[in-house]
Parts: C-alpha cells; sequence; structure tokens
C-alpha cells in the first residue's frame, strides 16, 4: 500500500513535486497550447512551482535517508508555496478590481524599443494586462486556482516539516528496527 503524503515527508516530497510540475506544465499548455497569453503577474507566479519541484524532490529523498536537511527544505517549501499563494491571492484580487496591479502590468512595459521598429513592434506586441481573466471556471480564474493549488502545497509541506519534528516512525531513535 502506498504511503499516504501526510503520513510520510519522502511521499509528501513526491506529491510536492508531481502536483507543482503538473501546475506549471498546465500552465504552459494554456500558454503554448491555447494561446492564452500570460501577464507578467502569471510569469512571477510560476516560480514557486520552478524552484519547488526539485526541491521537493530532494526534500523528499533527503526524508527517505533520514538526513535532517530534508526539514529545512520542506520549510523552505512551506514558505515559498505560502509566498506563491499570497502573490496569487493578489494577483486574484487585481482581477477582481479588489486593488490596483503594479503599472508594469498594464502594459507599461510594451513600449517600443526604436523608433524604427516601431510599426513591427505595435504588430506584434500584445498587451496583456494584469487585471483581466482570461480564463475562468466555477468562478475563479487561473490566479485563483494557483492560489489555492500553492495554498495546498505550503500546508503539505508545514505537515511533513511538522512530521519530521515528530520524528516519522522509521527514524525514531530506538525504533524496534534500530535495536535489533
Amino acid at each position: 500500500m502506498a504511503a499516504s503524503p501526510l503520513r510520510s515527508p519522502a511521499a509528501a516530497g513526491v506529491a510536492i513535486a508531481v502536483v507543482a510540475a503538473a501546475t506549471v506544465g498546465g500552465a504552459l499548455v494554456f500558454e503554448h497550447g491555447f494561446g492564452y497569453v500570460p501577464c507578467m503577474l502569471c510569469l512571477w507566479e510560476r516560480w514557486p512551482y520552478y524552484l519547488g519541484a526539485p526541491l521537493a524532490l530532494l526534500a523528499g529523498l533527503l526524508a527517505l535517508r533520514g538526513h535532517a536537511a530534508s526539514k529545512l527544505l520542506f520549510v523552505a517549501l512551506a514558505l515559498l508555496f505560502l509566498g506563491g499563494a499570497v502573490l496569487g491571492a493578489y494577483h486574484a484580487g487585481v482581477e477582481w478590481g479588489f486593488w490596483p496591479g503594479p503599472t508594469s502590468c498594464a502594459g507599461a512595459n510594451a513600449a517600443p524599443t526604436s523608433a524604427g521598429g516601431l510599426l513591427a513592434q505595435m504588430k506584434t506586441t500584445r498587451i496583456v494586462p494584469c487585471d483581466r481573466a482570461a480564463w475562468r471556471f466555477l468562478g475563479l480564474s487561473l490566479a485563483g486556482y494557483n492560489a489555492l493549488i500553492a495554498l495546498g502545497l505550503a500546508a503539505v509541506a508545514a505537515l511533513a516539516t511538522r512530521r519530521l519534528g515528530r520524528g516519522a516512525p522509521h527514524h525514531r531513535a530506538g525504533s524496534a528496527s534500530q535495536r535489533s
């Protein structure tokens, strides 16, 4: 029987890595497969997943080997994905008009780089504002789903940290396997 990500820190690391890779993979499919051009905040929201997937695999491997550094990595993962959740919630709030987004998200960074290429650049530049959700499902935009997924990953990493803090059963000093 496979270990639940909530019971085994090693399984938590693998689960976090798989979900992180699938999440950013889904964003890339929306972008390259369906033509949804990401805004600046969308691109920033991907960074916790790019960093978190390999870190989670490493944390899981170290936890499997009983290495103390795994706890530190799970703490870092929890903070990384918590930051991602906050960024996703901020972006969703910008889309709903609860607060203004950064000025660079309104297309200010799409200014032409030279007078000679102005017309060509105007034809190819697609300004994607951060305050408009390109896609919604059940009332949530991709930024909203990102906030929920990142929050869930932060929770799994925090639970793995807590589990390591108490000592996973197969790593406790004085366990039956170590006494024999």
